[in-house]
């Protein structure tokens, strides 16, 4: 097994691990960076199954990570791609209230896009909805004009190209089995080799929680894998939407809700769904991984959800297994579409920080010790903000 020494070593080669290389090789050139990744090609889960949105910042909690770095993000994500010439349509989107009982909801998401300082969003009436999205059933909305769209796998490989010219070394297609912590630094074994390094960062996604045992630390939250099943409009179809078509989303979750996402390709996404997988990396719906599924099943915090939102949980399969249900979901805001108009496509899955108590953690969470730093929640809107995460990791470790 072969043996070389690095200053930094970052594992994960999704988009917040590239960012973070890169924001670390500008601030300090003369850095040995190294990323390591288990799989061969960069952005092969969370970053490579993403819907492509580059978020205003609406949904998150003023003062929160998420709502710092999504809103600082957004410039850098537009500057990275003009400079690199990559695709970025400023398409719009609209957050739709399709009943009474959902305008609360909706004020107080436009009251925290507006503290977060979310440029030109606007509490729009049915009337003004139906000019930007003709087909959208809605009584009020909120229109936010500059989200847009990417490629984020795209952007990742454009990542890589610059940071292989800075000289950052790529140890892709070995997994990361052990951290043995030395007088000065850190080993890290894998399957390929052990590499010396002085510092780590663990931005590992799915198993950023195994990394940090590893290295005998106590993770203050467990990973739980949940499973978004998406589906697409058929070529016909497509232009029954114009940009981004979202729900108010229910306040005890941290996802989205199924809403319909106009894509750079020229697709139209729909979903996703958020059901729990039975494998870290289970994209299909009866992948299995026993031994994880047993981890995750072991765990109380996974209990405490299901005493809480059995119910939801239920409906979430039910709308998995019956394409159906998961229209019904799209027509309520679409009405026009139909069972005909939509055909399965692929799947997701989100990394979910869960603590103990059941509660789902809705911001970054970054965990440190003297030789690491683990991110260890970083789900939507980690893209959008992915070249801002990077830059406030560089800043705490060197």
């Amino acid at each position: 097994m072969k043996t070389y020494s690095f200053d930094v070593c970052i594992i994960g080669a999704g988009i917040v691990g590239l960012a973070t290389a890169l924001a670390l090789s500008q601030k300090h050139p003369s850095l040995k960076i190294a990323i390591i990744d288990k799989e061969k090609q960069v952005a092969s889960h969370q970053t490579g199954h993403n819907s492509g949105v580059v978020h205003a910042g609406i949904y998150y909690k003023p003062g929160s990570l998420k709502a710092k770095l999504c809103t600082e993000g957004v410039s850098k994500m537009q500057a990275f791609c003009k400079a690199h010439s990559l695709p970025y349509e400023r398409c719009g989107k609209v957050i739709v209230a399709t009943n009474e009982q959902e305008l609360p909801a909706l004020d107080k998401l436009f009251d925290r896009g507006s503290q977060n300082g979310v440029p030109g969003i606007r509490r729009i009436d049915q009337a003004e909805l139906r000019t930007i999205e003709p087909n959208a059933a809605g009584i009020a909305a909120i229109h936010s004009p500059n989200t847009a769209i990417v490629n984020y796998r795209l952007i990742s490989e454009a990542m890589a190209e610059d940071l292989r010219s800075r000289k950052v070394t790529f140890l892709l297609g070995q997994a990361l089995t052990a951290v043995e912590e030395k007088e000065v630094g850190l080993e890290l074994v894998t399957t390929e080799g052990r590499w010396q390094t002085g510092f780590l960062i663990n931005c590992a996604g799915l198993y950023s929680d195994k990394v940090l045992e590893m290295m005998g630390m106590q993770a203050q939250v467990k990973i739980i894998p949940f499973r978004g099943e998406y589906y697409l409009l058929k070529p016909e179809k497509r232009d029954l939407v114009k940009g981004l078509i979202y729900p108010v989303p229910d306040p005890a979750f941290p996802f989205l809700g199924v809403h319909l996402t106009k894509m750079v390709s020229g697709d139209v996404e729909a979903g996703p769904n958020a059901v729990l997988a039975f494998a870290r990396e289970g994209y299909r719906m009866f992948d299995l991984n026993p031994k994880e599924l047993l981890e995750t099943l072991r765990y109380p915090g996974l209990w405490e959800i299901g005493k809480k939102y059995w119910k939801v949980g239920f409906y979430e399969y039910y709308r998995s297994f019956l394409k159906s249900a998961f229209v019904a979901s799209l027509r309520k805001l679409m009405p026009i579409l139909t069972y005909e108009d939509v055909v399965r496509a692929g799947a997701g899955v989100r990394a979910q920080a869960v603590a103990k108590d059941g509660s789902l953690l809705d911001d970054f969470v970054i965990q440190s010790s003297e030789k690491s730093m683990h991110v260890l929640n970083a789900p939507s809107p980690a893209a959008t903000a992915s070249l801002a995460i990077g830059e406030s990791i560089a800043a705490q470790c060197f």
